[in-house]
């Protein structure tokens, strides 16, 4: 296929599932995807699922005369039913059909829109477990693929999936190759639907009262499914999960210009207790986190205390081995900055837990870390049946 500019609109509504909507977002961008994230609301921020508040670049009403190569609809609910209420999109997703235009939906998103809209007639289909009955009633064959892709149609199934299907949307765009390098990048799992895995050394116990406390900062340019994996798998299990922006300004822009809302500024709970800070990455976004002196500060004060903190990505080089914070501890990071690690022994492991220190390396290895977050506070059991209801 050309590999010329393509289009892509991302319709998200009150209710979204956030990981699915900012995943299909930052990877379709990062294979080379001109992607437009169109709010079906009467205003562009929304409130998804999981408390996590996103902002969409424009109101759906406003574009509904343009054209897209590729529509795609993420799932959550209340968020799949308002999207297969809206009849603007309804109308948009239809003349994408009929002008032989790709189509594609995650979660529930095929059963409620998509096959409520009569387009998965005669065709093979997948979509969220709880929703298989009623996707079957909708199209020729309910399958249980991870991803299926039946003409100019692409589903798939839930937030652990989405990855996977991001990547198939950009192979039907640009080709195998791009996908191919943009999978690499991402460091996609090798054998997702198995069941998830971590390094541990020096085991220990972490500990909290009532609920985990939990803070994740955020900066511009940080890695947005990590920073999102984190808060909706740990919102998931109960945890009390602060989002706190480092700068003067709520609203945060991603590394793919996402945009993400934070739920307090970091100097607001600079003085608060966590049981847990962890960081997400971003090439450009993990120095901000780095010169953030309020924040390395904290990250100090919770390794005397000898309390939990992690890291992904470019985290654990430019925030905690830059400011001695890796001291005797094993650690992974992404390959791209994996040279700057004094010890560099474990750094082909995608999740590491050195104590209470756990590392990660890139997007594609984001869920399994907040899952062994998960772990580490709830046990196993709980980890692993949140993987399979994510299916990871």
């Amino acid at each position: 296929m050309a590999s010329s500019t393509k289009t892509v609109m991302i319709p998200i509504a009150h209710g979204t599932e956030p990981l699915e909507a900012v995943a299909m977002i930052t990877v379709l961008r990062r294979g080379g995807a001109d992607v437009t994230v169109a709010s079906v609301e009467d205003k562009v921020g929304v409130d998804a699922c999981h408390g996590i508040k996103m902002v969409a670049d424009t109101l759906l009403s406003d574009i509904t005369d343009s054209i897209f190569d590729l529509i795609v609809l993420p799932g959550g609910l209340p968020g799949g039913e308002t999207l297969k209420n809206c009849k603007p999109l309804e109308n948009m997703v239809k003349k994408q059909d009929t002008d032989g235009r790709l189509n594609a939906a995650i979660c529930c998103a095929p059963a409620l829109a998509l096959g409520t809209w009569g387009l998965l007639e005669g065709k093979t289909a997948t979509g969220y477990p709880v929703f298989m009955e009623k996707l079957a009633a909708t199209c020729a064959t309910a399958s249980e693929s991870r991803v299926e892709i039946d003409g100019r149609i692409v589903t798939s199934r839930g937030p652990g999936t989405t990855i996977e299907f991001s990547i198939t949307l950009i192979e039907q765009l640009f080709g195998k190759d791009k996908a191919d390098e943009v999978s690499n990048i991402l460091l996609v799992r090798p054998n997702p639907g198995e069941e998830f895995t971590f390094t541990e050394l020096n085991q220990t116990n972490w500990s909290f009262e009532d609920t985990p406390q939990i803070l994740v900062p955020i900066a511009e340019d940080s890695e947005e499914i990590e920073a999102i994996a984190l808060v909706d798998i740990l919102r998931r299990v109960k945890a009390n999960v602060v989002i706190a922006a480092v700068g003067n300004s709520l609203e945060v822009v991603g590394s793919r210009k996402c945009k993400l809302v934070a739920d307090v500024l970091l100097d607001e709970v600079a003085e608060k207790s966590f049981d847990l800070i962890v960081l997400p990455g971003g090439l450009k976004g993990a120095p901000r986190l780095a010169s953030c002196e309020k924040l390395v500060n904290m990250l100090k004060k919770q390794t005397e205390a000898n309390k939990p903190y992690g890291g992904i990505c470019a985290s654990p080089v430019y925030v905690f081995e830059h400011h001695g914070l890796l001291k005797g501890k094993k650690a992974t990071t992404h390959p791209v900055v994996s040279d700057k690690l004094s010890d560099q022994s474990h750094v082909e492991h995608r999740v590491v837990v050195d104590g209470n220190v756990i590392t990660s390396r890139a997007p594609g290895t984001a869920m399994e870390f907040a899952l062994a977050i998960v772990e580490k506070f709830y046990g196993r059991e709980k980890a692993l049946q949140l993987a399979k209801g994510t299916l990871v």
